[in-house]
């Protein structure tokens, strides 16, 4: 939760429901930002906690000059997280292997799960074996299943058991286009806040 130090934090009406939302007219600068790093602002506004964020830090995006070298790192916080199955594989191993642990400690398991809503999109394990026939894509998904059913198995168990954790099964398209046509919001709605939607990807 932001504490709001700029009191930026309004409410936005849409028909019958309100959202949290951070706004920029609050911290004086921010009106001639770049669109990109007016979506940098308002992450920061909306996550400010006083230690990693701070007004310094805020103050500094607000102040930016283009022609100027660097002078403070700036923190993000991605409103999700985007995965293809050749690097998102270990990262669903790693929580699993942290629920084991915190089990064995005698802690709930269940408490362990991605902080940012985490999306895996399966495209990287096709191998064309069929080609120059009708039935090809159809073929080569099957034979995709038969290589990879122990790790798909896994993945699904992922599924179910992590919170904010979703998985898109092979043969739907590859990630850069399945974010864009199907998983890519615009806008977030998440805890009764509205944001813009940043992601960070592997």
């Amino acid at each position: 939760m932001s504490i709001n130090s700029f009191d930026s934090r309004g409410t936005l009406e849409v028909g019958e429901n309100s959202y949290e939302i951070f706004r920029l007219s609050a911290v004086p600068g921010t009106e001639k930002l770049p669109y990109a790093l007016k979506v940098l602002a308002e992450n920061l506004l909306r996550t400010e906690d006083g230690a990693n964020i701070t007004t310094e830090h805020i103050n500094a995006l607000a102040n930016w000059d283009a022609s100027a070298e660097p002078s403070i790192e700036i923190q993000f916080t991605p409103a999700r997280v985007l995965m293809q199955d050749f690097t998102g594989v270990p990262c669903v191993v790693d929580l699993a292997t942290m629920r084991e642990a915190i089990a064995a400690l005698g802690g709930d398991p269940n408490k362990v799960n991605p902080l940012s809503p985490a999306e895996m999109v399966i495209d990287h394990s096709v191998i064309l074996d069929v080609f120059g026939r009708a039935d090809a894509f159809e073929r080569n998904v099957e034979l995709e299943y038969e290589r990879n059913g122990e790790r798909y198995q896994f993945l699904r168990w992922g599924q179910g058991a992590f919170d904010d954790f979703k998985v898109v099964p092979p043969g739907t398209g590859i990630v850069h286009q399945v974010n864009i046509e199907y998983l890519a919001r615009t806008v977030m709605v998440r805890n009764g806040q509205a944001y813009p939607d940043t992601c960070v990807g592997t």
